[in-house]
């Protein structure tokens, strides 16, 4: 059989507010498609990919735009990198969740006029959330991945991962295998939610208002609900290869130095 999986995205999803079930939510938009499109009803292996920003709104995570600030250093474990321009001071941090985002990933499209959004507190949590009364409801067994926008340190533009998932393998280990050629892999590991991720953003998009979408095809991929979720992804802390940015290392580099001169200059003092 030729590999292949398609995507397609649910629309009539209404605007989110705070305090609202996003399960009931996406569980009638569901069902109002499949009565029109019976291919579309949900199957087991099926999983749904939900941009964060709608679970955000439903946990009630708004902030007024004038505090995007506080927020985003209410957010930040760590600075990674920072760079002055004519508008402000452009910020990649660690967030609380363990993500390296621009921002703290607090984002101003997509909602009223006058409001900032922060991400889901707990991704994860969200995830499982959504997993476990949305397999209720419809009695199969389903994935949910969260995603949100992020762009890369040497890529322009930027595309759409996981922050949180339930019920997903998250990777494929292909470490130990051979390639088609014979060689012994070594570093391969394909991170499946983000590339489920990437591949259910391009029919949800920033401007359709459609911000859930069904990927069919990778039941194999599909786990109970104590699978790990989209955290343990994250490489961060001494896993970190680039975890200091250029300021950041010149003042290390700096420090250390001093430090180096000071204790040569005791030492011939002594």
């Amino acid at each position: 059989m030729t590999p292949r999986f398609t995507v397609w995205g649910i629309p009539g999803i209404p605007e989110i507010g705070p305090g609202d079930d996003l399960v009931a939510l996406i569980a009638t938009a569901i069902e109002a498609q499949s009565a029109a499109d019976p291919d579309a009803a949900l199957l087991p292996g099926d999983i749904l990919v939900v941009t964060s920003k709608i679970v955000s709104k439903a946990e009630g995570m708004q902030v007024p735009a004038a505090e995007r600030e506080q927020a985003i250093a209410a957010d930040t474990v760590r600075v990674v990198a920072e760079r002055v321009h004519p508008g402000g001071t452009f910020r990649i941090v660690e967030t609380r969740q363990g993500l390296v985002m621009a921002a703290a990933g607090i984002d101003m499209s997509n909602v009223p006029e006058g409001t900032a959004l922060r991400l889901p507190a707990d991704p994860d949590a969200s995830a499982r959330v959504l997993c476990e009364g949305l397999r209720r409801h419809f009695g199969v067994d389903i994935g949910i991945i969260v995603t949100d926008t992020i762009g890369r340190a040497w890529r322009i533009g930027q595309t759409d991962m996981a922050i949180g998932a339930a019920g997903v393998q998250l990777t494929d280990d292909l470490r130990g295998s051979n390639d088609a050629n014979g060689r012994p892999l070594h570093v391969t590991q394909a991170v499946i939610a983000d590339e489920i991720a990437g591949a259910a953003d391009l029919v949800k998009g920033k401007t359709t208002g459609i911000p859930v979408a069904v990927v069919r095809g990778l039941g194999r991929f599909v786990l109970g609900l104590d699978a790990p979720g989209a955290r343990t992804l994250s490489r961060t802390g001494d896993d970190d290869m680039f975890r200091f940015g250029s300021a950041e290392a010149y003042r290390l580099g700096y420090d250390a130095a001093l430090a180096d001169v000071k204790s040569k200059s005791k030492q011939r003092q002594d």
